[in-house]
């Protein structure tokens, strides 16, 4: 260990190749501390810490030239560099997160018909939208009479119309999120009044959601990992209560004759 890393031995540790160990030389990112006596670059722990720094900062997007700035800056101690590291992870997290959603509404607006342009699509449902994600709804429900409604009803809305949907959606997701995490049970008179409301959410603005259909999408919520994971990612828990809640509102409404 006290003799250092060749070229390659870093190369193998940090995962990159050694062409890119000669440009990080090059150009004085990252140049070795001593030579061996025929000449070969050797590294000592120091060049290794400041490689694994480069590689986190490259991960994140940054130029090498920004990297380079970083990294020299010597008002900046190891403490703070790993302040700065926590606070862009987090940043990074946030964005996959919100990368996700785009993905989720991508595929609800297709499943609900959606008539916007390109450009609307991208303002309504985010920077992330992409059309090419709509097309798997269509292959799984198109044939079904619910596509069908769900299709001529939409095929009138407005982008006012889907903003007010996406905003009422959302309602609807923090009254579920807010019963869930107040440890309503599913069959409780409060879980099953957000799941009614959740139920009548679709059958007013796609189509018409009896109690055995919605028992059908509590249980696809469930089957489905991205459903489910678009629940989970607003409460850990929520999609298996809410599949529960659903189920026992259908119950609630088939005995009063309402199914």
């Amino acid at each position: 260990m006290d003799e250092g890393y060749t070229v390659g031995r870093l190369a193998a540790v940090a995962k990159v190749t050694v062409r890119t160990l000669h440009h990080y030389d090059e150009i004085g990112l990252l140049s070795p501390s001593g030579r061996t006596p025929a000449g070969y670059r050797r590294y000592s722990g120091a060049e290794l810490d400041r490689l694994q720094q480069i590689l986190f900062y490259r991960e994140l997007g940054f130029p090498l030239e920004e990297i380079a700035a970083i990294l020299d800056d010597r008002t900046v101690g190891p403490s703070e560099h790993l302040r700065r590291q926590r606070e862009l992870i987090g940043d990074r997290i946030r964005k996959l997160e919100e990368l996700a959603a785009a993905v989720e509404r991508a595929m609800e607006a297709r499943t609900m018909g959606i008539e916007l342009t390109p450009e609307e699509k991208f303002e309504v449902f985010g920077e992330d939208y992409r059309e090419s994600w709509e097309d798997e709804a269509q292959q799984r429900w198109g044939g079904t009479d619910a596509w069908k409604q769900s299709r001529q009803r939409t095929a009138r809305y407005t982008k006012a119309d889907w903003e007010r949907i996406k905003a009422e959606t959302d309602g609807v997701n923090d009254a579920l999120v807010a019963a869930f995490t107040a440890g309503a049970a599913p069959e409780s008179e409060q879980a099953t009044a957000v799941a009614e409301q959740h139920r009548r959410h679709i059958g007013l603005n796609f189509y018409d959601c009896g109690p055995q259909m919605h028992r059908c999408l509590g249980d696809m919520y469930l089957a489905d990992p991205r459903f489910t994971e678009t629940y989970e990612k607003l409460a850990p828990g929520l999609a298996q209560w809410l599949r529960d809640a659903i189920h026992a509102n259908a119950d609630r409404l088939e005995r009063e004759g309402r199914g």
